[in-house]
């Protein structure tokens, strides 16, 4: 999992296009809600504003925008959806 939510549970990142996010998550979001959690590699705080949320599978796919994130937290994630070689 790319990060924690402070709720419980966790999502994988999908998706990073400026400030749209997509996340893979273990628990669902209501549209318009701000879920807040920790990355998991740094602990860097992450909120999202829900614009979406869908079943997929066992899992919930999440779309909406990062809230407040720091250059840095962005570029940490851009590393995460980068393959390793």
């Amino acid at each position: 999992m790319h990060l924690a939510w402070s709720k419980g549970g966790g999502a994988d990142v999908t998706v990073l296009d400026g400030d749209r996010i997509t996340v893979l998550s273990t628990t669902p979001s209501a549209p318009g809600s701000r879920p807040d959690g920790a990355l998991a590699t740094s602990g860097a705080g992450l909120r999202i504003k829900v614009a979406r949320c869908r079943r997929e599978g066992d899992r919930f796919l999440i779309e909406g925008r990062l809230i407040d994130a720091t250059r840095d937290t962005r570029a940490e994630i851009a590393r995460l959806l980068t393959p390793a070689d």
